[in-house]
């Protein structure tokens, strides 16, 4: 897990350095930040990070329509992308799988040791290269 590379895609100031901190005291990641889906596209599609924390709900493009668009790319469509939302409503995580996401969080989170895991079983399984 040394080494990778995670793209935080996340509207919100606050949440964006809670995330970019708890990372940081997770693992020796490269961290990558976005304000909206179109930028978190367009940094992906440069700097191809091995996993995506996505917020849904964003300005200019959201998460769902930047999910939807990296699964069209080669590169992009077995990306591990975890949805965030804070309108977690009971059928978004069926509505995020549906869109692309590899996995799902409901904001704010409040058990930071999920999020490890997730991250943690997700960077196992994306191929090295």
């Amino acid at each position: 897990m040394e080494g990778k590379t995670i793209l935080i895609a996340e509207d919100n100031e606050d949440t964006r350095e809670i995330l970019l901190y708890r990372l940081k005291t997770m693992g020796n990641f490269q961290i990558l930040l976005a304000s909206n889906g179109k930028e978190a596209l367009e940094i992906a599609t440069q700097s191809k990070p091995d996993l995506i924390i996505m917020d849904l709900k964003m300005p200019v493009m959201d998460g769902w329509e930047a999910t939807m668009a990296l699964r069209q790319t080669a590169w992009g469509k077995d990306l591990p992308v975890i949805a965030l939302t804070a309108q977690a409503m009971e059928k978004d995580e069926e509505k995020a799988l549906a869109a692309g996401c590899t996995d799902y969080i409901p904001k704010p989170i409040m058990d930071y040791g999920i999020l490890k895991q997730k991250i943690e079983r997700h960077l196992k399984q994306s191929p090295v290269g």
